[in-house]
């Protein structure tokens, strides 16, 4: 006769129990991760399997283990992984810090082990007659923990042991404590950055040789933790943050005023906006887009903040990590390996060499645009597999069997109608915030959201793009009025002259006169190349696995739709590229990292057949060479990034003397005050290379140009440009300008010096401030009784309109409310109340037609009366 133990399971007498091992005691493998899966040939996944000298048994209840005992996994069976991972590749919470996964049966060790006797004593006779010739097992105490070493030896050993947690720590904090100071101490061996040394290759001239051995520290550190088993986020962010501080600070570390010129001209909206509590478009065009130059001016009147200078310094920096939070975001939402998420946000660091993200409504939307995509992948992402079978023959069966492949993205599921709702008016206001401060980025995040309703990637109805395309309509109609009145040819001549603007962004960029320089222009071009054909790769590799990674290719291929709208003053080509990368650096990492994540079903191998099938390269090998190729890549666009980013450095930087001849200006400009800057040949595109318009900027004027040439001795024109202006017009001369005529234009190096000589030996100028970086001449003698003219007044509102504006506004808004309706009513399900949902359409459709209706009247009757 038998007897249950204590608890409640009855034990065989013929066979040995085994004793449970102290928590610190592991025997076998740890449990490996989705980096460490092997897949065979077959495509099945092969792990580490626990070489087992003696049957396992059954094993005891853990029921009464202590609460902080760790026991040792089990072998796999059948090829699965040991680790449990979530959804997105990631280990799930029960993992713990080094990786291994506390199981609740022991892995069977093949020793034999004397066993603890249950809680209940058995009767003597009945196990005399289970065991007769078996002694009584001896109870074994349980064997306390080890202590920790307290030699040196011990402690080196231990130290040495966990190096995998502390040293890329240790290594991206010793990196970027070198890059600092090899930045701010003063110029000497090896160390230091002298602005003189700065020539045609821009800031990499001059940067010393720790800089970049403290760059190639964080990398390393980088990818030092990207191989490692566990995920570890924290860790990973602030190491990508450190090499965005690297990267995107120099310009700050090295500047003594914030750099890049157009900045302060934005800083001079802030204060106008400011002081006026209004904005004017007669004054510039951006002013028809005053939402971002109105939230900062409530912003630092809120704070009463009255100097931009160190918001102007730090808002690239700024700017790009603020872009990682919601691109970090976007990558939790596809089906990836957790090397190919992190090494795509360092692609999308890396990359970034366009130089938009300085103080701009630009660099703000951006920001905005990739919320708005995360926010769609997040909340509204779509994934239905297909069901319908793929035709046989034709386009529709390649259509067919890439609608069929595994989606690369993860479906939202679980999401409560509240948070959605939520969501959807994030969405709104991300949208309406971007319409009032920029021209471009709007139609950006329209093309999105159609793509993704016509690849069938969100669970959002088609009245959202009818909503979002009526409001970007509605704001150039009724709140720029000014800007397009007179110019209608200039808005929309570009459009569809896609090869024209093409070669206005790319081909006339890289006639440089400069050698150097114009290495680095084409360095621009090499680095936009080797991105879209490793996008390219990346593709191509996962296609061969069975995932089409459908959102990607949108967020690649939907900006360059923008060629066919307009040259946007020959910058469109930055502008596409900037908003092509979010898809092209996830699609470039895949070229080295195009596996599913470990616990998905559709594992593929790592290796691409030779010319023999059965010839196959170790996959170990496979991930180290993998590994090894993206590190050598992350160098190459980290160096490749301080030539590009900052080539235009000799007259982007801006110096002390510059800023202190614009306060000159400002301090003489009443009641008003015009500005002549040199150019090499006058027309309607010339940007001033001046830190100019930070103040007072319905008072002065920036329009006029003075033509000048090779010859520096040749100053008649630019006299005879200054004599035409009234009084109180400066001629300014400045280090940035003469820099871009030496680089652009061919000018000989000491033409700056020889100008200034020409023109302070000339009769008629007189030069009213002056020191090493900037000069300013004014006409020596006016004509008695000549007065200061007054600033031409800036115009408010009270714009001109048409008969049937008032019927548009009331179409406007009824459009919208049907539709804003219509979409609510959908994220209960397309299925729910359609005869509300036709009633509201039967409502949209003709407020709608009758809104464009007028939108587009108001464009032929404006036009045609100004």
């Amino acid at each position: 006769m038998t007897q249950r133990d204590g608890d409640g399971i009855e034990p065989d007498a013929d066979t040995t129990r085994l004793v449970r091992l102290p928590a610190t005691l592991h025997i076998g493998h740890p449990p490996t991760t989705e980096e460490d899966t092997d897949p065979d040939a077959t495509g099945t996944v092969v792990t580490p399997v626990q070489d087992v000298s003696a049957p396992t048994t059954d094993a005891p209840d853990t029921a009464d283990a202590p609460a902080d005992e760790e026991l040792p996994a089990e072998a796999p069976a059948d090829g699965e992984p040991t680790a449990e991972a979530s959804a997105d590749g990631e280990p799930t919470a029960d993992a713990s810090a080094d990786g291994t996964v506390p199981m609740t049966r022991p892995a069977a060790i093949g020793v034999a082990m004397a066993v603890t006797p249950s809680t209940e004593a058995e009767p003597a006779a009945s196990q005399e007659e289970a065991a007769p010739e078996q002694a009584a097992p001896q109870q074994v105490a349980p064997q306390p923990a080890p202590a920790k070493p307290r030699t040196l030896g011990g402690r080196v050993g231990a130290l040495v042991a966990s190096a995998p947690k502390w040293v890329p720590v240790l290594l991206v904090l010793e990196g970027l404590a070198m890059y600092i100071l090899a930045l701010k101490v003063p110029p000497g061996p090896l160390r230091g950055v002298d602005p003189n040394d700065i020539d045609g290759l821009g800031l990499i001239s001059a940067l010393p040789t720790s800089a970049f051995i403290a760059i190639l520290i964080m990398i390393a550190s980088f990818f030092i933790t990207v191989v490692q088993s566990s995920d570890r986020k924290f860790l990973l962010l602030l190491q990508i943050a450190a090499i965005t501080f690297a990267l995107h600070g120099a310009g700050a570390l090295v500047a003594t005023e914030p750099r890049f010129p157009t900045a302060y001209i934005h800083a001079g909206f802030v204060e106008f906006i400011s002081r006026t509590g209004e904005s004017a478009i007669s004054i510039d065009a951006r002013m028809g887009w005053p939402g971002f130059f109105a939230l900062f001016a409530f912003v630092t009147q809120a704070a009463g903040i009255s100097d931009l200078t160190t918001i102007l310094q730090w808002t690239p920096l700024v700017s790009n990590l603020l872009y990682l939070l919601p691109f970090v975001l976007i990558l939790r939402q596809v089906v990836a390996t957790t090397r190919a998420r992190w090494f795509a946000a360092l692609l999308f660091v890396l990359v970034q060499w366009i130089g938009q993200d300085y103080f701009s409504p630009q660099g703000f939307t951006f920001a905005l645009y990739l919320a708005f995509v995360a926010i769609l992948l997040r909340w509204f992402g779509r994934v239905e597999p297909r069901t319908k079978p793929v035709p046989r023959k034709g386009l529709r069966r390649l259509l067919g069997k890439l609608d069929a492949m595994t989606p690369g993205e993860l479906a939202n599921t679980g999401t409560f109608r509240a948070d959605k709702l939520l969501m959807l008016l994030m969405l709104l206001a991300l949208f309406v915030a971007s319409v009032a401060s920029h021209q471009i980025t709007p139609f950006m995040m329209l093309g999105v959201v159609t793509a993704f309703l016509i690849f069938k990637r969100t669970s959002l109805s088609w009245a959202l793009p009818f909503f979002l395309g009526l409001a970007v309509l509605a704001w150039i109609s009724y709140m720029t009025v000014g800007f397009w009145s007179g110019q209608i040819d200039a808005i929309f001549g570009g459009l569809g002259r896609i090869l024209q603007n093409l070669r206005s962004n790319t081909g006339d960029r890289i006639e440089g006169s400069d050698p150097a320089h114009a290495l680095v222009l084409k360095a621009r071009l090499g680095i936009l190349v080797v991105i879209l054909s490793l996008a390219a790769s990346g593709l191509i590799r996962r296609l061969r696995r069975g995932v089409f990674d459908r959102s990607a290719l949108i967020l690649l291929c939907v900006p360059v739709l923008a060629l066919g709208l307009q040259s946007y003053g020959g910058e469109i080509g930055l502008r596409i590229y900037m908003f092509a990368l979010p898809g092209a650096c996830l699609l470039a990492a895949y070229a080295f990292f195009p596996n599913l994540p470990a616990d998905s079903a559709d594992v593929r191998e790592e290796t691409v057949p030779l010319r023999n099938r059965k010839l196959r390269v170790n996959p170990e090998l496979t991930r180290k060479i993998s590994v090894a190729l993206a590190a050598c890549f992350a160098v190459l666009f980290a160096f490749a990034f301080l030539l590009t980013r900052y080539g235009n450095e000799k007259f982007e930087r801006v110096t002390t003397g510059e800023v202190a001849a614009l306060h000159y200006i400002y301090e003489h400009d009443k009641p008003s005050a015009k500005v002549l800057y040199l150019v090499p040949k006058k027309g309607p595109e010339v940007t001033p290379i001046l830190p100019w318009g930070e103040r007072d900027v319905e008072l002065v004027n920036f329009g006029g140009q003075a033509l000048v040439h090779k010859d520096p001795a040749r100053i008649a024109d630019a006299v005879q440009a200054l004599k035409e202006q009234p009084r109180n017009s400066y001629l300014i001369v400045s280090r940035g300008q003469v820099s871009y005529l030496q680089l652009n234009e061919g000018f000989p190096d000491d033409w700056g010096t020889k100008f200034r000589a020409a023109l302070d030996a000339s009769p008629d100028l007189k030069r009213v401030f002056s020191n090493e970086d900037a000069a300013l001449y004014t006409w020596k003698k006016f004509v008695r009784g000549t007065e200061i003219p007054d600033p031409q007044p800036y115009k408010g509102r009270g714009d001109p309109t048409s008969p049937w504006t008032p019927v548009g506004i009331g179409a406007l808004g009824v459009t919208w409310v049907a539709l804003f309706a219509y979409e609510i009513i959908c994220l209960n399900g397309r299925k729910r109340a359609r005869k509300t949902r036709k009633r509201l359409l039967f409502l949209a459709v003709p407020a709608f037609l009758v809104a464009i209706a007028v939108i587009v009247e108001r464009f032929i009757y404006i036009a045609q009366n100004n």
